[in-house]
C-alpha cells in the first residue's frame, strides 16, 4: 500500500492486457476509467488532500476491466449494514431506518448509472458482516438478524434491483453463530501479534485502531467501571474487531474473487479496497448504523448522532417507526 499522498503508478493497456485477455485493451481501459470516474466523487478517502484520478487505482481499472472484457455485469462487495449501534443517544432504533433506505437507494443509483455506461450494469452485494463480531460490540444475535431481514425487505419494497445481500447465514447455514464465528475465525483471522506489529508500523491499521476503539467507547452501555478500565476494555475489543472484519474480508474474496472491493472506512489511493461515502456527516467515519438522519430546510440530509437531530429537529415515523428528525 502506497504512503497516503504517494499516487500508485498508473495502469497502461498492457495491464489490462494482462488481466483480461482483451485485444482492444484501449477501449476497455477507457471504460474502466470513465466507470471509476463514476466513483470518484463519493470516494471516502484516508488522504483527502490528494488529487486522485482513476489511473490511481490500477487495482480497481484491472477489476472492471476484467469484467467489461468479459461482457459482464460488474460485480462490487460492500461489507457493513451489521446492526445499529446499541447506544440509544446515536440512534433511533435496532432497525434500519431513513439512513439505510437512502444510503441503499444511493448504492442502487450508482449502479443504474455504471449500466449507462456498460450495458451488462453492475450489482452491489452488501455483505452484512454483524453476526461476525457481534458478540464483540455487544449486540445480540436476534438483533441483527432483524436488522439483516429488515434490510433485506427494504431493498425488495424499495426496488433497488442492483442490490443483493449476505452474511454468515449464506456461508453456514444454521449452524450456532458462536460455532460460526470461531470457523471463520480459525480460519481466516489474523493473529493479535501480527495486528499489534501493524497498528505499531501501519499508519492505515493505527487510523483503523482508533476508530474501532472510538466507536466501542461510545457505544458501550452500562459500564460500571471507570473510564480508564472502559478504555482498556475496548482497545482489547478492538483488535478482536479487526481480526474478524479482516476474516470477513478474507472470506468473502474467496467467494467473489473478482469482485471489485468496497469499504464504508476511509481508504488511500491505490488501496486494495475503494472507500465509498453513503451520506453526508461530518466526521468521515459517521455511518447510518452510528447514527440518525436530520433532514434539513434545504432538503439536505446529513447523519448526526440522534440526540443531536432531536434538538435540531422534530422525530419522523414511518410505518409507525422512527425514521429520521426533519427541521422544524
Amino acid at each position: 500500500m502506497p504512503p497516503v499522498g504517494t499516487a500508485p503508478a498508473a495502469i497502461t493497456p498492457d495491464t489490462i492486457t494482462a488481466a483480461t485477455g482483451s485485444p482492444d485493451s484501449s477501449t476497455t481501459a477507457a471504460l474502466a476509467a470513465r466507470v471509476l470516474g463514476l466513483l470518484l466523487p463519493h470516494r471516502r478517502a484516508a488522504d483527502p488532500e490528494f488529487d486522485a484520478r482513476p489511473e490511481h487505482f490500477p487495482l480497481q481499472l484491472a477489476q472492471l476491466a476484467d469484467f467489461i472484457a468479459a461482457g459482464e455485469p460488474i460485480v462490487l462487495t460492500l461489507p457493513g449494514f451489521p446492526c445499529k449501534s446499541p447506544n440509544p443517544a446515536k440512534v433511533l432504533g435496532h432497525l434500519p431506518d431513513e439512513g439505510e433506505r437512502l444510503s441503499l437507494t444511493f448504492l442502487d443509483g450508482l449502479c443504474a448509472e455504471i449500466g449507462r455506461l456498460h450495458a451488462p450494469g453492475a450489482r452491489i452485494l452488501i455483505c452484512s458482516d454483524g453476526h461476525i463480531f457481534g458478540d464483540l460490540i455487544n449486540v445480540p444475535d436476534d438483533h441483527i438478524d432483524a436488522y439483516s431481514d429488515a434490510l433485506t425487505s427494504m431493498i425488495a419494497r424499495e426496488g433497488l434491483a442492483h442490490l443483493d445481500t449476505f452474511d454468515l447465514r449464506a456461508v453456514l447455514g444454521d449452524l450456532p453463530y458462536d460455532e460460526k464465528r470461531a470457523r471463520v475465525h480459525a480460519q481466516y483471522a489474523p493473529s493479535v501479534e501480527e495486528l499489534r506489529e501493524q497498528v505499531l508500523t501501519e499508519e492505515e491499521t493505527l487510523r483503523l485502531y482508533r476508530g474501532i476503539t472510538r466507536f466501542l467507547t461510545e457505544d458501550t452501555v452500562g459500564f460500571t467501571g471507570t473510564r480508564s478500565a472502559l478504555q482498556r476494555e475496548c482497545r482489547r475489543r478492538a483488535y478482536g474487531v479487526i481480526q474478524r472484519s479482516r476474516a470477513w474480508g478474507e472470506l468473502i474474496a474467496e467467494h467473489h474473487p473478482r469482485a471489485v472491493r468496497l469499504s464504508i472506512h476511509p481508504q488511500p489511493a491505490g488501496a486494495s479496497k475503494f472507500g465509498i461515502r453513503l451520506l453526508a456527516a461530518a466526521d468521515s467515519w459517521t455511518t447510518p448504523w452510528h447514527s440518525a438522519v436530520l433532514h434539513r430546510a434545504d432538503d439536505e440530509r446529513e447523519l448526526l448522532r440522534s440526540e443531536e437531530a432531536a434538538r435540531l429537529g422534530r422525530l419522523v415515523l414511518r410505518d409507525g417507526r422512527p425514521s429520521h428528525y426533519e427541521c422544524r
